[in-house]
């Protein structure tokens, strides 16, 4: 009997579980790690998901407390399953599981990636942050328009009540709203929602795909960070961001998810440097030279045009973007300066509780507030940053409704931005190929 620890961070460790060691006999998963999210150490995962085998459920402790894990437990074998690490640290960490005396592995598309009764097309990209959400919109609202049925599965964010979490199925903000979900998975849910897209989510993948082809022509599987797809794709969209040009083979598994494009969107060429850009493209023809590219930029646009020369502004952007993104802004900052903005007012001074523990965490984030929010105290602290800090106006950059979750005590204006592809070939072109024999059931 193989003892196993699973490493990750509340997502594809669950799923690398179901997938892979739940029904062998022949392993013992002792537990899970967890990292990148506040709150998800000193749970259990619960005997109800984990199956007849743990009828005691399985523990999830820090990952800081592995090597006396593997010490403790006996552990033979530890499992990376966990998403944009750069390549240095998963071999810092495997060197560490090494010297503790167990096998290192990662659990690739073959032994991980369900089957689906319907089409798939699967959109990720080789980092958090690079426009993969705007990117799975545009799709998906390509789908609906050519009258097909389409269901968004989303990566899991399960960072509430698992057992509660098991199938969940978003197609209004009520029912976003009775989830109680972090900023997170709102940032996630809100968008696709308010477009008339079903949104899937939780911790069991399989019943959640089947869930979703019932009610679907087209499956669209929409990634988290830079992670490879749970359900296997009849076509792999990835997106590369020339504003981290070598990010895209430095990263995992985001080169991997490159690797396995048979469409490649190059974001953001119209912030970008045109070296940049050119380097990325190289780096495309390096590594997914069958790929289709399509170039695409980002455009940013503020609620308000009234200018804001003059005015002190705090932007908030998207949490994991500024994060394990690594990302010193986002669009709330684009948004702001091309407003007017000249005073951008940093709110590190003001922060409290832990989102000064956020930026003690990630010292990279630039002067700009991430929106972190998973669980009621956060939200607090984040609300109590907001009204502290001496501003004329808050610019928020993140894809949900700030104002709906917290006071932020100052004029609130919100940036939105959507994916815009330059030249051709489009999503449309790519997708054209394929929605006829989709729309006939092929």
């Amino acid at each position: 009997m193989r003892r196993v620890v699973i490493m990750g961070a509340g997502g594809r460790d669950f799923h690398v579980f179901a997938t892979v060691f739940r029904d062998d006999p022949d392993t013992q998963v002792v537990a899970f790690t967890a990292a990148q999210i506040p709150g998800i150490a000193g749970r259990t995962f619960p005997a109800t998901l984990a199956g007849p085998r743990y009828p005691d459920g399985i523990p999830i402790v820090a990952e800081q407390v592995l090597p006396t894990l593997i010490a403790e437990q006996h552990v033979d074998e530890v499992v990376l399953a966990y998403s944009d690490l750069s390549h240095l640290d998963v071999m810092h960490t495997a060197s560490a599981v090494l010297a503790a005396g167990a096998d290192f592995r990662l659990a690739g598309p073959a032994a991980t990636m369900l089957r689906s009764s319907k089409p798939v097309v699967a959109v990720g990209a080789v980092r958090t942050g690079c426009g993969k959400s705007q990117t799975t919109r545009a799709v998906g609202r390509l789908l609906l328009d050519a009258g097909l049925r389409v269901a968004l599965i989303r990566h899991p964010m399960p960072y509430g009540d698992l057992e509660a979490m098991r199938v969940q199925r978003f197609a209004s903000l009520a029912d976003i709203d009775a989830s109680d979900p972090t900023v997170e998975e709102r940032e996630e849910y809100e968008a696709p929602v308010a477009l008339g897209m079903v949104m899937y989510a939780g911790v069991d993948y399989e019943a959640i795909l089947r869930a979703a082809e019932a009610e679907a022509d087209v499956v669209v599987w929409d990634g988290g960070n830079n992670d490879f797809p749970f359900v296997r794709p009849d076509l792999m969209i990835t997106v590369v961001d020339p504003l981290r040009p070598g990010h895209e083979e430095r990263y995992h598994p985001g080169e991997a998810t490159l690797r396995m494009a048979d469409v490649v969107v190059v974001n953001k060429v119209d912030s970008a440097d045109p070296a940049d850009v050119e380097d990325v493209l190289a780096a495309v023809a390096r590594l997914a030279p069958t790929a289709t590219v399509v170039r695409a930029a980002s455009p940013v646009t503020l609620e308000s045009t009234e200018s804001l020369a003059g005015r002190r502004v705090l932007v908030v952007e998207d949490g994991p973007t500024l994060t394990h993104g690594g990302m010193p802004y986002g669009a709330g900052t684009v948004a702001a300066r091309a407003a007017g903005a000249t005073e951008i007012v940093d709110p590190r001074p003001w922060a409290v509780g832990s989102i000064a523990s956020t930026y003690a965490t990630y010292p990279g984030t630039g002067a700009v507030l991430p929106a972190m929010g998973y669980g009621a105290q956060q939200l607090a602290d984040l609300e109590a940053t907001l009204r502290a800090a001496p501003v004329d106006v808050v610019v928020s950059g993140t894809p949900m409704d700030l104002g709906r979750l917290v006071d932020v005590g100052h004029p609130l204006l919100q940036a939105s931005y959507h994916l815009a592809e330059v030249g051709r070939p489009t999503l449309a072109d790519v997708l054209a190929q394929h929605i006829e024999r989709w729309r006939s059931g092929e």
